[in-house]
């Protein structure tokens, strides 16, 4: 069984047991997420597409842990003008896993 789900602006596929970094999560390490905005849930032939979320749909995982991804450099250049500017960023993330999935 796989679902579709939305969080932190992006669409994830999903299955149980699997690991997925999505955007930082207000909650302690080791603590239990659900999320509501299913938007599809299959199983082999059978599947369910939601407008635009499925109802009674929601998928249960657990926090992991907490971290911040590699940096991201962004270099913006004018040429002859003497003029360059540099930034970097490192986005904050959380690791869950899928325990269930239930739609």
């Amino acid at each position: 069984m796989y679902a579709v789900i939305a969080t932190g602006g992006k669409q994830y596929r999903v299955a149980q047991g699997d690991v997925i970094r999505v955007e930082k999560l207000d909650a302690e390490s080791g603590a239990s997420v659900e999320f509501d905005n299913v938007l599809l849930v299959g199983s082999g032939e059978d599947v369910k597409v939601g407008a635009p979320f499925v109802e009674g749909g929601k998928v249960t995982a657990s926090i992991k842990s907490h971290g911040r991804a590699d940096k991201v450099e962004m270099i913006k250049f004018r040429r002859r003008k003497h003029s360059r500017k540099h930034m970097g960023q490192r986005q904050q993330f959380t690791e869950v896993e899928i325990t269930s999935i239930s739609g």
